[in-house]
């Protein structure tokens, strides 16, 4: 089979971010944010406040940090000593879900449930200490209204979660009623924060002039320090952490083929950026983009982002492995220069992606600069598609160049692994200095 070069260059051209169309993103995305800042409600990002400002790097002492921000939940006491410097002194973890054994995020599970195990977690990483006071931080990774540091609402489940119950509550509520039923008084929740805003924390404790925190992974999100927002309570210096849910980012032109799988998701006229950048929809815009070139449009070959990873680092002269990954998940052993375009398409839309969450990283840069000199600081980010995908790291760092000019030496991005549980601890130390 040998595909039509017409359609070949018409799918093409849809995954095509040229420098125009990310400086237009960026553009709209420090918009909406000004918007945002006037009136949240008028922005397509949500801009939660967090309340809390960046660490000093003076934090010391031993915390407890839950990381609950999907299925895998850790619970770590985490010893801090100041000027970036901590010890993970113990971290336990388990699923919220094993199938066949277990469910506690289905719609068939309950709150006492799924605290419940919360608490037995907690309850492992103090070792049975039911005297020793422990001060908790809870990196809670769902959109969640907050009015102070420890008061967090979650909006609305996400990440398939479905358990009744929880929404509209106080999460740190609901974990403090879990611990008492277990016995457990002497731990005490003092911080909720994001999965973003943990990142931002964490590198921040470890290095200065970070201002900026991502995920950019099966899901994409990011916050920044607002300087001018103040918390009344003082936690933090430098502002107030936003997060964005920047996920929702709307005010950009989709593609057919985003349209088309924004049709089809489970939520229609939802998450538009992060359709068009995450680990989770990459396959299905890659899957989408085959299956017209093959013919078959709408059939559903189940390509992932891993899929696409392994067929564009494939560089052997026969592209053995991209033909295999490719025959495997389509039935059809193509020819060698069907084979390298299946890999030019592949490449366009990991790299669309990249310099598309620059953009909104160039917009939060433009953002604080205000009318005056954008300043050196660093995007600290935590992700599987950052930290593994081909392609990616490279063409943000491009996309840098393109729109900061003489500017993008002052801006790079660097890799907070982890730091969904250390940013928790910092936020507890924050709380209770």
């Amino acid at each position: 089979m040998a595909f039509n070069e017409g359609n070949f260059q018409d799918i093409m051209s849809e995954f095509a971010a040229t420098p125009e169309f990310i400086r237009e993103v960026a553009t709209n995305f420090q918009k909406d944010l000004k918007i945002g800042l006037r009136d949240p409600k008028s922005s397509s990002m949500r801009m939660l406040k967090s309340y809390v400002g960046l660490p000093t790097g003076k934090e010391t002492g031993e915390f407890l940090a839950l990381d609950f921000g999907g299925t895998n939940v850790r619970v770590l006491r985490i010893k801090l000593e100041g000027e970036g410097r901590y010890e993970v002194v113990k971290k336990v973890g388990e699923p919220l879900i094993i199938p066949g054994k277990y469910d506690y995020i289905g719609k068939n599970s309950t709150v006492d449930e799924m605290f419940g195990f919360l608490a037995r977690l907690i309850d492992e990483a103090i070792e049975g200490d039911h005297e020793t006071k422990f001060y908790l931080g809870h990196t809670f990774s769902f959109p969640s209204t907050q009015d102070d540091l420890n008061n967090a609402k979650l909006i609305i489940w996400t990440k398939e979660f479905a358990t009744p119950g929880v929404e509209g509550k106080v999460v740190n509520d609901l974990l403090l009623d879990a611990l008492k039923k277990r016995g457990i008084e002497n731990v005490v929740p003092v911080a909720v924060i994001n999965d973003t805003v943990a990142v931002l924390l964490s590198a921040a404790y470890k290095q200065s002039e970070v201002y900026t925190g991502s995920i950019y992974a099966t899901g994409h999100n990011t916050c920044y320090l607002e300087s001018s927002i103040k918390d009344p309570k003082g936690f933090g210096q430098g502002g107030m952490i936003l997060n964005l849910e920047c996920g929702n980012f709307m005010k950009l032109t989709p593609n057919r083929f985003d349209i088309e799988l924004d049709k089809n998701s489970e939520k229609p006229g939802e998450q538009r950026f992060e359709k068009m950048v995450s680990g989770r929809y990459m396959g299905e815009l890659f899957n989408m983009a085959v299956a017209e070139l093959l013919d078959e449009i709408g059939k559903n070959y189940g390509f992932t982002s891993i899929d696409m990873s392994g067929i564009v680092e494939d560089d052997t002269a026969n592209l053995e492995k991209a033909a295999a990954i490719v025959a495997e998940k389509t039935g059809h052993k193509l020819e060698l220069a069907d084979l390298k375009k299946i890999k030019e398409l592949d490449a366009a839309i990991i790299i669309r992606s990249a310099r598309l969450v620059t953009a909104s990283y160039v917009g939060i840069v433009w953002q604080r600069a205000g009318e005056g000199a954008i300043t050196t600081q660093h995007v600290a980010v935590d992700g599987s598609v950052y930290e593994k995908m081909p392609l990616v790291q490279e063409n943000i760092n491009k996309a840098l160049r393109e729109l900061l000019g003489a500017d993008a030496d002052k801006v790079d991005t660097i890799l907070d692994n982890g730091g969904s549980g250390l940013g928790a601890a910092i936020a507890a130390a924050m709380a209770v200095s």
